[in-house]
């Protein structure tokens, strides 16, 4: 049997396919959309929210929204779509009363908590903010 030159080897079709599908799968995974890191306080009147939540939602509602935890006023938000967002921030008041979770006598008991941030910044939210790509700080100094 006469072998070709190495030059004129054939290319098994398994390696072939195997390149085709490695550029096929990189093309797809060329650049993910660029996100924001966006931190910072919040206040309300003057004082640390100390429990609460922040979400920022995309306006033209082409992406994903993201949110976290307001812990002793800070807040740190990863992940965040670059464009305009509508921002929703509440937070909760503890009113020093306990609440009993269930009517029996050794019932655990909670704190009971109200809403202390408006509806205007929540689910009527009038606050928005231009995300852009990496880290930004956001205060929220928010009044009644």
């Amino acid at each position: 049997m006469d072998r070709l030159p190495p030059q004129l080897t054939p290319v098994p079709i398994r390696a072939i396919c195997c390149a085709l599908v490695l550029v096929v799968s990189l093309a797809g995974c060329s650049t993910k959309p660029p996100i924001g890191i966006v931190s910072g306080e919040v206040t309300f009147e003057g004082k640390p929210v100390e429990d609460g939540l922040i979400m920022f939602t995309p306006v033209d509602g082409k992406s994903q929204p993201a949110g976290d935890v307001i812990k002793d006023g800070k807040y740190e938000v990863k992940n965040v779509p670059v464009g305009q967002m509508k921002v929703e921030i509440s937070g909760n008041q503890k009113t020093g009363k306990k609440l009993k979770a269930y009517d029996t006598p050794n019932s655990p008991t909670y704190d009971e908590v109200i809403p202390l941030i408006p509806p205007r910044y929540n689910a009527n939210s009038e606050l928005t903010l231009e995300v852009k790509p990496g880290p930004q700080q956001v205060p929220y100094n928010l009044k009644k």
